[in-house]
């Protein structure tokens, strides 16, 4: 069961339509797609894409550390001496978490199709489907109002907000419209992807409390570096305020679980570098009683499926965001996780359940 290739593969999807946040606008989805074949010829796969005002990774950088840095340390070494491996990988480099995520799912794949299970049930099998939101991206109020309403009219009971850019008056604004054209049963989680400072987060949380506009729950609302803002937030609002930005590694879940800086973590595989160490992320959760989310990039149905797989898999992740496949015009993915609405089963085929990819495998 020893590696004995890894390849790397670059893969661009146009989206349906721009996915604009208070930290980016992307057109296009990029990805470095990664494929390791054992001595028996059996592979997993892996992806990661560039995010550049996140992780800090490009399309270049990612595909060095894979083919220079991590192909030679990996290739030889035996599958089922797992923890060597990933005790290798993350070692081996600082950051570069999505060059790592991608490694670390193409071998869960691997050990879940050696163990003749779906990953999500090789993890752990909490559940075994899950209920995705879909995002709205920072526009005027009344194309955001549009979008809202078309998103649930689609089957979507659950938006994911983004706010952020421009006056907290402006934000205020867009929320009021979506609700306007929603109603108030579907739910509504805001994300400012750190675009407030402390003190207009506090002031615009209020004021959305204020005037009823159920928001869930607030992701990001202060810069990431910043935990004692993000706790002050958390402090002097009822909403429950979420770490999306601030977690990426254990240290980071440590600090913000010791301070209580937040409520909730949104727990990505590109951030944490992979599956390995966000099941450590996950664990510290559940010890203090701390709710997570799953979310993603903009990433294919790759990506997110190994996110799926992994928040399926844990009793503490009660929140989903995996709606980046839906966005995109093309899905090289035969097999892998399934979409009906907002709804996502897995398939009984052992690891990610993909059975090709176009141009690849």
């Amino acid at each position: 069961m020893k590696i004995q290739s890894v390849d790397t593969y670059k893969v661009a999807i146009p989206l349906k339509k721009p996915f604009k946040t208070a930290l980016r606008t992307v057109n296009v989805a990029e990805a470095i797609y990664i494929k390791i074949t054992l001595e028996n010829g059996l592979y997993g796969v892996g992806e990661a894409p560039p995010t550049h005002v996140i992780t800090g990774e490009s399309l270049s950088s990612i595909q060095f550390a894979v083919e220079e840095v991590f192909a030679p340390l990996i290739i030889g070494s035996d599958l089922h001496n797992y923890e060597r491996l990933f005790h290798t990988l993350h070692r081996s480099m600082v950051g570069n978490t999505s060059a790592k995520a991608a490694v670390d799912m193409a071998i869960y794949d691997l050990l879940a199709q050696s163990a003749n299970l779906p990953l999500y049930q090789y993890l752990g099998g909490a559940k075994n489907s899950i209920t995705t939101d879909y995002t709205v991206s920072v526009n005027a109020p009344e194309m955001m109002a549009l979008d809202a309403k078309k998103y649930v009219q689609d089957g979507f009971h659950t938006l994911k907000v983004k706010v952020g850019i421009g006056e907290i008056k402006e934000d205020i604004l867009r929320l009021e419209a979506i609700r306007q054209a929603i109603g108030l049963n579907p739910k509504i989680r805001i994300d400012a992807n750190q675009g407030w400072s402390a003190k207009d987060a506090v002031k615009a949380i209020r004021e959305m409390e204020q005037r009823g506009l159920g928001i869930e729950f607030v992701e990001q609302p202060v810069p990431a570096h910043d935990l004692a803002s993000l706790k002050y937030v958390t402090d002097h609002t009822l909403t429950p305020i979420m770490a999306d930005e601030s977690v990426f590694s254990i240290y980071d879940a440590k600090e913000i679980v010791e301070i209580r800086a937040a409520d909730m973590m949104n727990i990505k595989l590109m951030k944490t570098g992979g599956i390995y160490q966000a099941l450590k992320l996950a664990a510290l959760a559940q010890s203090q009683d701390m709710i997570c989310m799953v979310g993603s990039m903009i990433e294919t149905k790759l990506g997110v499926g190994a996110a799926a797989h992994f928040a399926a898999s844990q009793p503490n992740v009660e929140y989903y965001d995996f709606d980046a496949p839906l966005m995109l015009t093309k899905d090289l993915l035969r097999g892998g996780i399934q979409y009906n609405g907002a709804h996502i089963t897995f398939s009984n085929t052992p690891g990610l359940g993909i059975d090709g990819i176009e141009g690849i495998c």
